[in-house]
């Protein structure tokens, strides 16, 4: 780190893995941040890390991640690579001892991601996962109500996820996403996870969780419809079905207490509704043009002592294993 004093240090980062996902949602966050810069980025394809780097204004690129990761002008690590590589990059970051943050899910498995958590946990080293959600205004206001008791004591929430099999499922073009060996949940795996963990964040951990996966359509290797219940440690019950085969679209979670319900969507950027006593509201929050805009400044704030970050690698570990027992992995 460059300076003497907290408040003003620099942190330099690398990003590992300069794909779709660090061009708008990511990236940009980083280099907004006060305090962090994008020292240098790496992708297998130098060709395109040296474009990548060019275009938003990156002083060094690599194609070999070992570089980056040992490279003695780097503090911290994004890994921005697809899941089934997290845990062996990870594990890298930790040896090499910096700064991590990890894309969502932590790993394919709660296995992967516990290691993955014990490696960074045993050098006290901060490891930080990229389930914004958590630190994005929209949710903290649903939080908000909640802690407020503005529907009572909570008694159950269901989230309902369906879509209809995307033109790239149908023409059997590859997608990492629903690789088996990559994802072995399918778009579960990509999507899922962000809404469970968002209602761990929401209603507490979860302490009891079944479910049933299968293949309907036969389009890839993944799964591709989902259906589970559960029980989160305070009573509170749950329950959610994701069907990727669907002929409809919907995105709806309802949370459900002793005096109102709270309606809003996981992935669209629809109003948060309220319903209690007083009546029915509205309210519309939008998402930053950087979605990870808000989860990368409290990491900045975490690293300065200031403010804990709410997505760490115990809390996405966590996740991992809600993700696995629903899946039928333990």
């Amino acid at each position: 780190m460059t300076d003497n004093t907290d408040n003003t240090k620099i942190i330099r980062w690398g990003i590992l893995g300069c794909g779709n996902v660090t061009e708008l949602k990511s990236g940009p966050a980083y280099q907004k941040t006060v305090g962090f810069i994008i020292e240098a980025v790496m992708r297998r394809d130098a060709e395109k890390a040296a474009d990548y780097a060019k275009r938003h204004n990156i002083n060094k690129y690599y194609s070999d991640a070992d570089d980056l990761i040992n490279d003695p002008e780097i503090d911290a690590i994004y890994i921005a690579t697809p899941p089934d590589t997290h845990h062996f990059y990870g594990l890298k970051v930790a040896l090499a001892g910096k700064i991590c943050c990890i894309e969502k899910p932590l790993a394919p498995s709660y296995k992967e991601s516990l290691e993955i958590h014990e490696a960074f946990k045993a050098k006290s080293i901060p490891l930080f996962t990229a389930y914004y959600r958590r630190t994005l205004p929209r949710f903290v206001q649903i939080k908000t109500w909640l802690d407020n008791n503005e529907i009572g004591e909570v008694r159950s929430i269901r989230w309902n996820l369906t879509k209809s099999a995307s033109a790239q499922d149908l023409s059997g073009a590859y997608n990492w996403r629903t690789d088996a060996n990559v994802a072995p949940g399918g778009y579960f795996d990509d999507l899922a996870s962000h809404g469970l963990d968002l209602f761990i964040f929401l209603l507490g951990d979860i302490h009891e969780v079944s479910g049933y996966s299968l293949n309907q359509q036969g389009l890839y290797s993944a799964k591709d419809t989902v259906t589970a219940c559960w029980l989160h440690k305070s009573g509170i019950t749950g329950n959610g079905n994701w069907n990727f085969g669907s002929n409809n679209q919907e995105d709806r979670v309802e949370i459900s207490g002793s005096k109102g319900k709270i309606t809003f969507s996981i992935f669209e950027n629809d109003p948060i509704k309220l319903s209690h006593e007083a009546g029915e509201s509205e309210l519309f929050i939008e998402h930053p043009e950087n979605v990870q805009l808000h989860h990368v400044e409290r990491m900045r704030e975490h690293l300065l002592g200031n403010l804990a970050h709410p997505s760490n690698g115990l809390t996405a570990s966590h996740t991992s294993w809600v993700m696995d027992k629903i899946l039928g992995n333990l």
